[in-house]
């Protein structure tokens, strides 16, 4: 058996992330010129003017990474083993949907045009020779697909990939990022069937992998917050195609009778013939939860499913109150856990008890970074809060209390003084008694009579009821009329 180092893939992967990286300062300044800019609208996150066509960038790097891997003396078998319209195929689809990406960004097409040219991608897929050929069964067997229903469910796989990657593609950074990490996991996933089987055929979707990880590796650094090129629906769309790639010539290329037959002697782990499903699966889960929460949503609010909203699982996550960045590395973190635990299931030999509780250990600390209100320390000072308002409820409502009866006290001392005709207890300060009752003018306090007010000044007026019996000084000053209300 061919010994398949990791020096190889790992070539061609640094290759690939070289000239992505590489050509886009050039593809942004053709972006620029052509006018492919993405304005901000309302349900976008960026603030400004950002230019597009970011995935040229990413299928220059797949052809010079798909060069060098067909030229390795170590790679080059599993591509002619697939047949001579395997590099062809891959070149073509990746091609097709750059041509439909670039005018959708640049022009923009409807729905139905865009959803027509991914599933002629999916259709180059299919002459190239890559098709799901069987699916597995619950006993532990292999369903065989009729050729009908293998493209059928081949250019699903594809289309489903392709949408569900384009949906995650709302923040900087957010889809290579994921994506990256689904295409790592996948590698070490058919890698290590190739080491652990000794099939040369899962090198092409190695290959496959390491090149779609290098593309996201190559457009990261550009494309991390702050953004200075997108990758458009030209990225989004390669990216999904590439993704979809993996699993089906893995799954295409592998016989599943050799992973029932070798699991006699030294499995895989559990279920080997669901695994080369269940892996994709698992690690794209993150952009299938995604979807298919967006078409629950939209058919329920009678939307239709392409119709654009701010509540995709990234919007939810910044609307929880964590930055930018904080957002996009939580998505990257619940990806990382998602791909390690179902590649562990597949190469690493543990109880499935030691796999569940390793699992749900990582869930628990997650939760917490990604929910601050579920995170101990906010628990605790929350506790502390809701005791301290009680607290101070309580100390309201018994001041309250207390004063409403010291009032109601004073409103009877000032009643039973009334009806005895004399001034209520306490002193009289501009018309207002000690005990706390509500000031009152003399005339409130005594219907039907008015009392001088202390300081008031003599009136000459005759008809003034209250004019001094002693006569004026007529060296004085004419007094003043008192103005006042009462």
């Amino acid at each position: 058996m061919r010994d398949y180092a990791w020096d190889e893939y790992a070539l061609v992967l640094l290759v690939t992330a070289a000239v992505t990286y590489l050509l886009v300062p050039l593809v942004r300044r053709v972006a620029v010129g052509t006018r492919a800019i993405h304005e901000p609208r309302a349900r976008d996150t960026h603030t400004k003017p950002t230019p597009l066509l970011g995935g040229l960038a990413m299928y220059g790097g797949l052809v010079a990474g798909l060069l060098i891997a067909s030229r390795l003396s170590v790679l080059e078998d599993p591509f002619k083993t697939a047949g001579s319209r395997t590099e062809a195929g891959l070149l073509l689809a990746g091609g097709f949907v750059v041509v439909v990406g670039f005018v959708d960004d640049r022009w923009g097409l409807s729905a139905i045009s865009k959803l027509a040219g991914q599933v002629a991608a999916a259709g180059i897929l299919v002459w190239s020779g890559q098709a799901l050929p069987w699916l597995p069964t619950p006993s532990g067997g292999v369903f065989p697909l009729e050729p009908d229903l293998s493209v059928t469910l081949t250019i699903l796989i594809v289309v489903v990939t392709i949408n569900a990657i384009n949906f995650i593609d709302g923040l900087d950074g957010l889809a290579a990022g994921i994506v990256a990490v689904a295409a790592l996991s996948f590698l070490v996933y058919t890698y290590s069937l190739i080491k652990t089987i000794g099939t040369p055929s899962q090198s092409l979707p190695a290959v496959a992998s390491a090149l779609l990880a290098g593309m996201c590796l190559g457009f990261l650094p550009h494309n991390f917050y702050p953004a200075r090129i997108f990758m458009g629906d030209i990225g989004a769309m390669l990216l999904g195609l590439m993704l979809a790639y993996g699993p089906i010539s893995s799954t295409a290329s592998l016989d599943p009778a050799l992973l029932i037959n070798y699991a006699n002697h030294q499995t895989l782990d559990r279920f080997p013939t669901f695994l080369p499903l269940l892996v994709p699966a698992a690690i794209f889960i993150i952009p299938y939860a995604d979807l298919m929460f967006a078409i629950i949503r939209r058919t329920r609010a009678g939307k239709p499913v392409m119709a654009a909203d701010r509540q995709h699982l990234h919007h939810r996550v910044l609307n929880i109150g964590h930055s930018y960045r904080q957002s996009v590395l939580i998505m990257y973190l619940w990806a990382v856990l998602f791909s390690a635990a179902v590649v562990s299931l597949s190469v690493v030999h543990t109880r499935l008890v030691v796999f569940v509780v390793a699992t749900a250990v990582a869930v628990l600390a997650l939760l917490p970074v990604t929910m601050p209100s579920l995170r101990p320390w906010r628990l605790f000072r929350r506790r502390q809060a809701i005791a301290a308002a009680a607290r101070h409820r309580t100390a309201a409502v018994t001041a309250h209390r207390r004063t409403a009866s010291a009032a109601s006290r004073g409103t009877a001392s000032a009643a039973s003084a009334a009806s005895r005709g004399t001034a209520p207890a306490g002193p009289v300060l501009n018309g207002a008694s000690s005990s706390g009752a509500s000031p009152q003018l003399p005339h409130e306090q005594f219907p039907g009579h008015r009392l001088p007010l202390a300081g008031r000044l003599p009136s000459t007026d005759a008809a003034d009821p209250f004019a001094p019996a002693y006569p004026a000084d007529p060296l004085a000053p004419p007094p003043q009329r008192d103005t006042r209300p009462w």
